[in-house]
């Protein structure tokens, strides 16, 4: 198997297929030697409440757009040397991942604090539609009051 390289600091992505987080993580890692502190988020579909699947849907032009023009803001905000931000697209099941985020900077604490911005801006303010197939059929996703409080934090 090919190794995962990554070509530039700032690696977005939009995935159809799952992801492998240990390769992603590896080379995220590697791309970034001189970073004191590299911190990821993995995010997850949830069996909560019966959920048998979760379906995300796009605008492809302002999606990825929008989610590079996210990982340039979170770097200049807080120094990164590195932003990568994968998102899957399509049906999943509860288990498989949704999103891997993970950030690079001389510090910790600005590592820890980029990927929780990055994560509200992609939870709250993102451009995907959400839907969740239970055993009574889809039902939409909208941010919840808490997702929009967590994204107001960094206005």
């Amino acid at each position: 198997m090919a190794r995962l390289t990554l070509a530039t600091p700032l690696d977005v992505r939009l995935l159809d297929k799952g992801l492998s987080v240990g390769e992603a993580l590896a080379a995220f890692n590697a791309a970034h030697e001189q970073a004191g502190g590299i911190v990821s988020f993995l995010g997850k579909v949830r069996p909560d409440d019966g959920v048998k699947a979760l379906e995300l849907t796009h605008y492809e032009p302002l999606t990825h757009s929008g989610m590079a023009a996210l990982a340039q803001s979170a770097q200049a905000r807080f120094g990164l040397g590195g932003v990568l931000a994968w998102h899957r697209i399509g049906v999943m099941r509860p288990g498989e991942a949704v999103v891997l985020v993970a950030t690079a900077a001389r510090h910790r604490r600005d590592a820890f604090e980029a990927a929780d911005y990055l994560m509200d801006h992609l939870k709250s303010a993102a451009w995907f539609w959400k839907r969740e197939k239970r055993d009574d059929g889809w039902h939409w996703i909208t941010p919840r009051d808490r997702d929009h409080a967590d994204l107001a934090r960094w206005n």
